[in-house]
């Protein structure tokens, strides 16, 4: 256990609000002194409550005083990504088109699970303008920065919340994930990430990114992503894609059989998947990884499902929902926005209702190309990010030759098409004392089995998070 309270998981906090050695307020305090001392650099947060978060925290070091907690994450500071509708908070995404100055009365899905489960909400986590891309840069809030390297992005579109995590700032964020957004800046910043299965944690309102889009935990520990999911995957009436509730009651418990480990599973790695080019060392790190499962007791195998190239598939769908998304605003509006969003937005506004239906049947083929490879294998190993971060403030490596995005993620994205669960591992750090990732896929719905595989990993290899 750290003797940093900032530092402590959210599996620490609880159990020492429980035997009365930790109070809430005392970890509240902490988180928001690593914000007072980090965040001028890092750029973490578009908001700071630090009032109301304290007046939260008092009320839950009353209620475990009483030994009559109100849930599973009742006192553990927590952040809110600014995509998320947070009651009493505004919620602009990242843009200087939305007008702050409006009553914001409801709470996203998973936010109001917090609120009932007692968690200390922290404030809101930085965004790209509507959660159009990898990095995590708005014209409303700047450029975010990366705790390993404040000179390097941290990745997006959640990246915010992973920085916060890493640095202390809270163990518990919400993240969202599109196109890679949970995993893309967990694999960069060296937490744990977790794009749960389409419709497994209720979002609402709906993404403008249809159901590519996914919400998931954001932790520092595996546990703590686990205790996270099991409160924000309570059901909502407002999700109309939402997954029927897994397990007794109104949700599962998914620390319940956690640390089960994973021999006997057959796990298929693909270093490339299909061909896509890796950094060296970021492929020796992921190709290591993947081996340790072996000495934990799995078959590994390299295996590569054959998804093809679908690239196409995901740019005509994530561009066309961009188009969709700012054709109702203004020529004046969209000069305040970020240039890139415009010009991602202008060709889906290009793309014909025949060109979207032949993305979602391209859509649907790679969708069954994953049921049937996991007839085979349970579970997909591959690299989370084929690079490692590189400089803050680009959409694109410089001199890479690369024009969006999608170009430098192609680990990510096959996985919103297909909507299963996939994770990060943080799997090590290269020369330069950056983060590389290993990405876990389950088959469609096994959260639980993504959870426990990264948690045996997690055992045998403990995470670090850098220091400041």
């Amino acid at each position: 256990m750290s003797d940093d309270i900032a530092l402590l998981s959210a599996a620490e906090l609880i159990a020492g609000y429980r035997d009365g050695s930790l109070s809430p307020v005392e970890a509240a305090e902490a988180a928001l002194a690593r914000i007072e001392a980090h965040d001028g650099k890092l750029n973490a947060f578009r908001l700071v409550d630090a009032e109301r978060a304290l007046k939260a925290a008092r009320e839950s070091e009353e209620r475990w005083r009483i030994k009559a907690p109100r849930g599973r994450v009742d006192g553990v500071p927590t952040s809110i990504k600014d995509l998320l509708l947070t009651k009493g908070w505004s919620t602009p995404r990242g843009s200087k088109t939305v007008d702050q100055d409006q009553p914001w009365e409801e709470d996203a899905p998973c936010v109001a699970r917090l609120r009932e489960h007692g968690a200390v909400l922290i404030g809101k986590t930085t965004t790209p303008e509507f959660g159009w891309k990898g990095l995590t840069d708005s014209p409303l809030t700047g450029i975010t920065r990366n705790p390993w390297n404040p000179e390097r992005t941290p990745g997006g579109s959640s990246g915010g919340a992973a920085v916060a995590v890493a640095a202390g700032m809270g163990p518990l964020a919400i993240g969202t994930d599109g196109g890679g957004s949970v995993r893309i800046p967990a694999g960069f910043t060296g937490i744990f990430g977790l794009k749960a299965s389409g419709g497994r944690v209720p979002a609402y309102p709906s993404s403008p990114f249809g159901t590519l889009a996914h919400v998931g935990p954001m932790t520092r520990t595996v546990t703590d992503a686990a205790i996270l999911l099991s409160v924000i995957s309570e059901p909502d009436p407002r999700d109309w894609y939402a997954l029927p509730p897994q397990g007794a009651g109104t949700a599962a418990d998914y620390t319940v059989g956690l640390d089960d480990g994973v021999a006997g599973l057959r796990i298929g790695f693909s270093p490339s998947l299909g061909g896509h080019p890796v950094d060296p060392e970021i492929a020796a790190l992921v190709a290591k990884a993947a081996g340790s499962f072996e000495e934990l007791g799995a078959t590994v195998e390299e295996a590569d499902p054959g998804l093809g190239d679908c690239a196409a598939a995901f740019r005509t769908l994530w561009y066309a929902g961009a188009a969709a998304l700012l054709a109702a605003f203004t020529a004046d509006q969209k000069a305040l926005m970020d240039p890139g969003l415009v010009e991602l937005a202008a060709e889906g506004a290009g793309y014909s209702a025949l060109d979207y239906l032949a993305a979602v049947k391209l859509r649907e083929a790679v969708g069954v190309a994953m049921n049937l490879f996991h007839q085979t294998y349970d579970l997909l190993l591959t690299p989370s990010l084929p690079i490692p971060a590189f400089e803050a403030g680009l959409e694109v490596p410089r001199g890479s030759g690369m024009a969006r995005w999608p170009d430098w993620t192609p680990f990510s994205y096959p996985f919103n098409l297909t909507r299963q669960p996939a994770a990060n591992v943080p799997c090590g750090l290269t020369s330069e004392g950056l983060p590389a990732g290993l990405q876990i896929v389950g088959p469609s719905y096994a959260d639980a089995l993504v959870l426990r595989a990264a948690r045996a990993y997690e055992r045998a290899q403990p995470f670090k998070m850098p220091a400041l």
